[in-house]
């Protein structure tokens, strides 16, 4: 992500003379000290509240037992809600084996309930985004003899949604999910001014955040609020999704709070005055990338580098000379600080904060043996990224514009993706030095999404960063290479995010040699892109949008009473 700098004034310590720097001015975090009020008392979790959990727990689980008696699509309808509620990942065996089950009689009998729209797309989404390589035929029957959907779709909402939800899922060749996807689109538009308010809302919100493009931890409050106003939802399964959420929100409370307090005791924003805080909008990316239990030390290691990297982008950015950039980007490289003793002490105070991670991610993969291959691993993924940085600077100072897939090369790394993806990886059971080389080999999944992170980025800040001196973003690229007004390049590049959304979708059903576990933390990456830089505004550096998600996500817990 392109974290754009903030400013402060430079105090002689930190400036050399006669050197011109670029300010920006930007407020301070929002949030302050906020989360630094909280005592680890009042993040614990009741025994009572915990016992409730897993009782609750239990009871979904028979749920899917009892499923055998139930038909396709009250199968289907039952995992659909349980994923939309953030609760899936309990389940996740039951849910496999369930839709193990429903593939296989797919595929044995070619079936498709009734002929209904709406279960025909529900099918075709939930095996796809599981990886079956379910066929996009499956729609084909839909059409009349002239090539169009039937006009009983057109009048069908819960169909027209659901088929808009699978369209999703199309890969390159899916010419008929590309027609269902500008019909579905189109006639929910139409809708949309015929409905009740509520009914807008609802569609409104579909066609804005589908659920393959949004962040499953991010909505799952919503969805219950959907769930609980249908007359026959299930009391339990929402009980449950509501006291999990409480639960994992004490969890993340207490991580945010934790690396609150290093950032708080780095002394940051003394030290290095010309950079942003953004140190809870940084772990929010962190949360996106997963937010199960499981993956807490990884996720507050990388809440603290995206922070770093949020210095190391605006010391690149907005502060450094070439001359100097080139000896700060020399001693990454070396990974030692020589090169870099006569720079202010700013730039050695972010130079330390990049070793201490260096030594915590060490520290935390010695006793399992893992870092041998974790560490340098993660410090070549740093070096991608400032020498990423690097590129990016010497463009700037001689003023050239590369074109738009040049661009594009080099935006990979500086997504910043790659690195986050090591790092988090570096902390869980999927470390091993298989998926290390996978990521170091530049798979087509990271790519992809690396670049969908990159571009939003850019459509959503290249505005403001033109007023000043600063390199050409992908919209400038993209209109030199192509000869293409500012519009018709944002048109070319959100085709080209469509783009890499297919690629993301081949990569989830062929790469078989690769957890989906981590093929799901670049999709996550992906789709948090989606969420920063929806309707081109720069949510990252401008935090006051994303205030009520993260209010929601880290603050304010659900209401109900678990004795109802």
């Amino acid at each position: 992500m392109s974290l754009a700098p903030s400013t402060a004034l430079l105090s002689t310590q930190h400036a050399l003379p006669n050197i011109n720097r670029p300010t920006v001015n930007f407020p301070p975090s929002i949030w302050r000290d906020v989360f630094l009020q909280y005592d680890s008392e009042s993040m614990e979790v009741s025994d009572y509240v915990k016992q409730q959990a897993q009782m609750l727990k239990e009871k979904v689980k028979t749920m899917f037992q009892s499923s055998t008696n139930q038909n396709i699509i009250e199968k289907l309808n039952f995992i659909d809600s349980v994923q939309r509620l953030g609760a899936s990942y309990h389940f996740q065996q039951e849910i496999n084996r369930v839709l193990e089950q429903i593939y296989n009689t797919y595929m044995k009998n070619n079936i498709n309930e009734d002929d209904n729209h709406y279960s025909a797309a529900l099918l075709f989404r939930l095996l796809r985004q599981q990886g079956y390589p379910i066929s996009s035929n499956v729609f084909d029957k839909f059409k009349d003899d002239r090539g169009n959907f039937n006009e009983t779709l057109a009048n069908d909402v819960q169909g027209l949604c659901s088929l808009y939800e699978a369209t999703q899922l199309r890969t390159h060749g899916d010419d008929i999910l590309e027609e269902a996807c500008n019909f579905s689109n189109s006639q929910l538009k139409s809708f949309a001014n015929q409905l009740s308010s509520s009914q807008a809302a609802q569609i409104n919100h579909c066609l804005r955040k589908p659920l393959d493009k949004i962040v499953p931890r991010f909505d799952a409050r919503y969805h219950m609020t959907l769930y609980g106003q249908d007359p026959s939802h299930d009391k339990t399964l929402l009980s449950f999704a509501k006291v999990d959420f409480n639960i994992l929100q004490k969890l993340h409370q207490k991580e945010i709070i934790t690396i609150n307090k290093w950032w708080k005791n780095s002394n940051f924003e003394i030290k290095v005055p010309y950079a942003r805080d953004r140190l809870v909008e940084s772990f929010l990316w962190s949360l996106a990338i997963s937010y199960k239990p499981e993956y807490s030390h990884g996720r507050m290691f990388v809440g603290k580098l995206i922070g770093v990297v949020c210095l190391l982008d605006d010391t690149y950015d907005a502060y450094g000379t070439v001359e100097e950039l080139e000896l700060f980007t020399e001693a990454i490289k070396r990974w030692n600080i020589s090169p870099i003793e006569s720079l202010p002490q700013c730039m050695k105070e972010v130079f330390h904060s990049v070793l201490e991670l260096s030594d915590e991610i060490e520290l935390a993969t010695t006793a399992s043996g893992k870092s041998s291959f974790v560490v340098p691993h993660f410090r070549k993924a740093v070096f991608n990224l400032i020498n990423g940085y690097m590129v990016e600077a010497k463009w700037c100072h001689e003023g050239y514009i590369p074109t738009y897939d040049e661009y594009k090369v080099n935006g990979i790394f500086t997504s910043c993706f790659p690195l986050f993806i090591t790092a988090f990886i570096g902390f869980g059971e999927f470390a091993t030095e298989e998926t290390f080389d996978w990521i170091s080999s530049d798979p087509n999944i990271i790519q992809a999404a690396s670049i969908i992170g990159r571009v939003l980025d850019d459509m959503a800040s290249h505005k403001f960063e033109q007023q000043r001196v600063h390199v050409a973003s992908a919209v400038e690229c993209c209109m030199k290479q192509h000869g293409i007004s500012e519009a018709e390049a944002y048109y070319f590049i959100h085709n080209d995010v469509k783009d890499c959304w297919k690629v993301i979708n081949e990569e989830f059903i062929q790469s078989n040699d690769i957890s989906k576990s981590v093929l799901e933390f670049a999709v996550n990456l992906a789709r948090m892109s989606e969420v920063s830089y929806e309707n081109h505004q720069d949510k990252y550096t401008h935090g006051e949008l994303l205030k009520d998600c993260i209010s929601s996500l880290l603050l304010d817990p659900i209401s109900f009473d678990l004795d109802e």
